[in-house]
């Protein structure tokens, strides 16, 4: 929100005051608290009549520094709080007349005393800082009684907010924020966190992160539930400034020698996610939405992948499993589903999991609306006439309210029956329609719970989830969320139309959703809205099945791909094997996610963040630390792609370039820029069928550009999310070494691009188009290579 009329002028309307003076400071449990008046004191009769700003640091974890700004104290808006995992850390406190000083760890805080202002430093250097004018307290359309104004002026109405601005260094860029659709780099934007139903072709969105993290490796996390607004570089183009309203402010400093190392914090911080279960990892399909379908339809869909050899891992259910204008009974409709038990029961026979949709809306009209309403499960109008009701979605729709613990057992005993009857996961949609002008059960602000409400519907469902079928396979594909919602994932990134500016709009979503540290993400192949090309739909193909998670599914039209071309089958098929066969590698990397909160999709700024060209690269990414993606997004199927230093191997064709540079080619549909880095030990698994199988038995690993004095590592896991086996290469003085913790039946490594074996020990080597096959008849292999 925009306080200021350019770099000199006030707006009128703002009424802003600034901290001018850090007349006092003093330690406080954990930190210091620093008192500044908006104007200089210079005797005793200034300290009348005057505001002041306090602001207390301190560091609530390893390499955070937390910072909480107010002008009333004793203000309370009821605003609901991210949960956070608080580790207080050991703090010293320095005080003189001209600064005051406190460190944590090996970053500091640096206040001047004479001229107001902080900055942020790590291991003595700075690297950002609130200035001149830049933590203020705003009076927003400020108006006094007119009536005897001489008596009423501590009467004046107004809006409060608080304003913090942070610098930014020539250069530096700005990421995250959530699943945002807008360029990439968010220097010059205006950024509203407000969750809202917008698609994918505007500046709103579904999942709005009060986060963000900069090129210069620190994030900032602005703990606030309610609506914060930021300038990025664009009110005042040197500066992030981030406002709320109300009398008080609070953000954490998070610095990293890495962006991984401040994403590593920031989710220390709000929460890891879940480990999703490894047969998520396959192929979804849809019944899409507003389609006419039955038992026969959906049967028809699943008896044609397999007719045409795709393997499908899920199948789901949108909107219309239940009766229209009764979203969200839970009950299915018995005039087109006659037996359900029996109808997914045939579906699990053929390995498939069940997945429904849902949403936390009730329409009236329902016996579990009645229910709700008798028990005072739904949330209330704000003028306490009754409960809050609408009809943009469904007739008459109320809200469960899940801030009442009655609310919460009461909806997931209802999708507990349908767990009962075969369904394994939901698709929690919506969240973000949830209206201000509402009264909740716990007395939380409406405002500020606008937000915060997917939080804890994405949450009461996943525990159930948890609960029922075991942490191991809970799982979700939702729609909105909020700081903290990567504990709950799937996310997939909402109606996209079926364009190639829609598929590209989608990767940037991703993309930063990723720098707002969520780790698994999806997306609908070939756009939701209208119906793709064939030319779009098969490369949008390639894309989303180089996803974490991979979903097709639309709105009026099917996705089954025999409906574009005999070639969209073909591409379906073939890159549905492929992620399966590098399952090994994917739940690896799923793992590393779980474990550090490392997302597994990454933009290149973040594995390459030393390399400048990769700051701005948002229609590339990386899967994994090892595996380059660069989608097609033209008809004629031109990719203009940038592979950093090293070597790097197309892992389709074998084919090797030199990085550090820009390159273009023309690709078919059944090929992309897709390329492994050097000193790469990648798991192929041996099982094309489906993505929850022994990845160790018959694994091949394939060796990539070994470089002399390196060593490549790979660690495959089982499917509960343990290693079962590791494996190394090393290179030495042109000699190659392999190992592994074990020797699973069916083991080989593939030498890649590599010929001209003088002596091999420990095992039996074999000449291949590609390279050499090393069959192990050891734990421990030795090539000695020929000189050359």
């Amino acid at each position: 929100m925009k306080f200021t009329e350019g770099y000199w002028e006030r707006n009128e309307r703002a009424n802003a005051s600034y901290g001018a003076q850090a007349f006092a400071v003093e330690r406080i449990p954990n930190g210091m608290r620093v008192v500044a008046p908006v104007r200089m004191i210079s005797d005793r009769s200034g300290a009348l009549d005057v505001a002041t700003i306090t602001t207390e640091f301190t560091s609530i974890r390893k390499d955070i520094i937390s910072v909480r700004s107010y002008h009333f104290e004793g203000y309370d808006k009821k605003e609901p709080r991210y949960e956070l995992n608080e580790d207080f850390q050991e703090t010293e406190v320095a005080i003189t007349d001209k600064e005051a000083v406190m460190k944590a760890g090996r970053m500091a805080v640096r206040v001047d005393r004479e001229n107001f202002g902080f900055i942020f430093e790590a291991d003595g250097k700075a690297f950002t800082g609130c200035g001149y004018r830049n933590l203020g307290y705003i009076q927003y359309d400020r108006k006094i009684p007119t009536k005897f104004p001489e008596e009423n002026y501590m009467a004046a109405e107004y809006r409060p907010y608080m304003l913090t601005e942070l610098s930014l260094s020539p250069g530096e860029c700005v990421y995250g924020f959530g699943e945002r659709f807008t360029a990439f780099v968010k220097n010059g934007q205006v950024v509203e966190c407000w969750n809202e139903d917008g698609g994918t072709a505007s500046q709103i969105a579904y999942k709005n992160i009060p986060f963000y993290i900069t090129s210069n490796h620190y994030g900032v996390f602005v703990d606030h539930s309610d609506h914060v607004s930021f300038e990025v570089a664009s009110e005042k183009v040197e500066n992030v400034g981030f406002s709320v309203p109300g009398e008080e402010i609070r953000y954490h400093m998070i610095y990293g020698d890495t962006v991984k190392d401040v994403l590593g914090t920031y989710t220390d911080l709000t929460g890891k996610p879940a480990l999703p279960p490894a047969w998520s990892f396959g192929l979804w399909l849809s019944t899409s939405f507003t389609t006419n379908y039955d038992e026969q339809t959906a049967a028809s869909f699943v008896q044609g992948m397999a007719d045409r050899e795709i393997p499908l891992s899920v199948f789901h259910f949108d909107c219309f499993w239940m009766r229209e204008f009764h979203w969200c009974d839970f009950e299915w409709d018995d005039r087109i589903f006659p037996d359900v038990k029996g109808m997914l029961k045939r579906y699990k026979e053929r390995g498939l999991r069940i997945c429904v949709w849902i949403n936390p809306y009730i329409a009236q009209g329902t016996a579990f609306f009645r229910e709700g309403l008798e028990k005072g499960y739904l949330l209330k109008r704000a003028d306490n006439r009754g409960i809050k009701q609408l009809d943009n979605w469904q007739p008459g729709m109320g809200l469960v309210d899940f801030t009442n613990p009655g609310a919460v057992k009461w909806y997931t005993d209802k999708l507990k029956g349908l767990l009962d009857m075969g369904v394994d996961c939901f698709k929690t949609d919506f969240g973000e329609r949830i209206p201000v002008d509402v009264s909740y059960y716990d007395g939380s602000d409406p405002r500020a719970m606008h937000n915060y409400y997917t939080q804890l519907y994405n949450k009461c469902v996943f525990e159930l989830l948890k609960k029922e079928k075991g942490e191991s396979e809970a799982v979700l594909f939702a729609r909105s969320a909020t700081a903290g919602g990567q504990q709950f994932p799937v996310h997939w990134g909402g109606d996209s139309s079926a364009t190639f500016q829609s598929m590209a709009e989608s990767l940037r979503g991703g993309l930063s959703f990723a720098l707002s540290g969520f780790s698994f993400w999806s997306h609908d192949i070939g756009g939701f809205e209208m119906t793709a090309t064939p030319d779009v739909y098969k490369r949008w193909m390639q894309f989303g099945l180089l996803s974490t998670h991979s979903r097709l599914h639309g709105s009026k039209s099917y996705r089954v791909p025999w409906l574009f071309d005999d070639e969209a089958v073909e591409v379906c098929r073939r890159f549905t094997r492929l992620k399966l066969r590098l399952m090994p590698y994917l739940y690896q990397i799923a793992i590393e996610s779980h474990e550090t909160g490392i997302p597994s999709i990454r933009p290149m700024v973040m594995e390459f963040d030393r390399d400048p060209a990769a700051k701005y690269l948002d229609m590339q990414y990386m899967l994994g630390d090892r595996l380059l993606v660069a989608p097609v997004f033209r008809e004629d199927g031109e990719v203009e792609y940038y592979l950093p230093d090293g070597t790097w191997s197309h892992l389709l064709t074998g084919e090797t370039k030199e990085g550090g540079r820009w390159y273009k080619g023309v690709y078919d549909y059944f090929s992309l820029p897709l390329y492994i880095r050097e000193n790469t030990l990648l798991a192929m698994g041996a099982c094309e069928e489906r993505p929850d199988y022994d990845y160790a038995v018959g694994v091949e690993l394939w060796l990539y550009s070994l470089q002399e004095g390196k060593e490549a590592v790979c660690r495959i896991p089982d499917i509960n999310g343990r290693i079962a086996m590791t494996a190394k290469a090393g290179r030495k003085l042109n000699t190659i070494t392999l190992s592994s913790t074990a020797l699973p039946h069916g083991m080989k490594y593939v030498l890649k691009n590599l010929w001209g074996v003088e002596h091999v020990s420990g095992a039996e080597a074999l000449e291949d188009e590609g390279g050499i096959i090393i069959v192990p008849k050891d734990k421990h292999v030795t090539i000695r290579l020929k000189s050359i």
